[in-house]
């Protein structure tokens, strides 16, 4: 019993000390455990159309994107990107989100890395339904589309555009620089498109370009630091409802924080956005060459503010 209490504290305390990254891990795999319990519960239903039918509907048209189907569940253009069908597919797409999750959130903290997973998900779900109303070849494909890989690919190109020099290990082998590794996976994408193997190939490229775009606009006011403010804008409102020293505490915090971008000039903010920026990328190439140790108390102070308040 106690040995159980001690997971169940472990698992709690990294959810809620983790980072982003763990967070999101966390809930695709809750998903994925209530999907596997929705399928449970149908095929022990098999006697009864009736209840095999609902888990079907909940399975299908709650948690994934229906591309032929869209305008009916629109709310599967969100979901689909936190839901996944097959044990492999979770496990491929977690170990993903955990390595390149964890590299995007030292340069550009929490909240981008929700915000990047987020609307890496939507534009690769909006390419997804548009390339299948343009290409009359895809129209006959396997309709369902599940899965984070466009919100991963999404994290992960913008990593490999960011730091294309950083080397890698393919295969814990060959050592390649990550923007190699990235248009291997682009590549593989395009050449893959027609391929019908129930891959939203589309999905992936949408993300990847999301990543690309948030880069190279990453000194100017972009779509990723509009939605990251929209993100603020609902946690405001929800914490009207929450009472008690600490959430109010966390929204005076956040509050102070959003009101300082809104008040501030596109001018302004660039400006402001490209004198921090500079300054952590010149602690980060001291960091490629000396390590970590090698930087100034103040260095180390002034990353990790730059990473909590991102």
């Amino acid at each position: 019993m106690n040995q159980d209490a001690n997971i169940f504290e472990t698992l709690k305390y990294q959810y809620k000390h983790g980072g982003m990254t763990i967070k999101l891990i966390y809930i695709n795999v809750a998903i994925f455990l209530l999907i596997g319990i929705f399928s449970l519960l149908g095929n022990l239903s098999s006697a009864n159309p009736i209840e095999l039918n609902l888990f079907k509907i909940i399975k299908y048209n709650l948690f994934s994107l229906d591309t032929a189907d869209f305008f009916l569940k629109p709310w599967g253009i969100f979901t689909y990107m936190f839901s996944h069908f097959g044990l492999f597919h979770l496990l491929m797409n977690m170990l993903m989100l955990y390595f390149t999750g964890r590299m995007f959130n030292q340069f550009f903290g929490d909240q981008k890395l929700l915000s990047l997973y987020i609307v890496g998900g939507l534009a690769g779900a909006i390419l997804e339904i548009l390339a299948r109303l343009i290409f009359p070849a895809l129209a006959n494909q396997h309709a369902q589309v599940v899965g984070a890989s466009g919100s991963i690919m999404a994290i992960f190109m913008a990593l490999a555009f960011y730091r294309p020099n950083m080397k890698v290990a393919l295969f814990g082998i060959i050592q390649l620089p990550l923007i190699a590794l990235a248009l291997i996976f682009l590549v593989m994408d395009f050449l893959s498109i027609n391929s019908n193997d129930s891959t939203a190939h589309f999905a992936h490229l949408g993300g990847a370009f999301i990543g690309f775009y948030f880069i190279k606009n990453q000194y100017k006011k972009n779509i990723i630091d509009r939605f990251e403010i929209f993100i603020g804008n609902i946690q405001k409102k929800f914490s009207n409802f929450s009472f008690g020293k600490k959430s109010n505490l966390k929204f005076q915090q956040g509050g102070q924080y959003q009101s300082k971008v809104r008040n501030q000039s596109d001018e302004e903010f660039n400006f402001d956005k490209t004198k921090q920026q500079e300054q952590i990328d010149k602690i980060l190439d001291k960091i490629s060459k000396a390590g970590y140790d090698s930087l100034t108390k103040a260095e180390k102070d002034f990353l990790f503010q730059q990473s909590k308040k991102n």
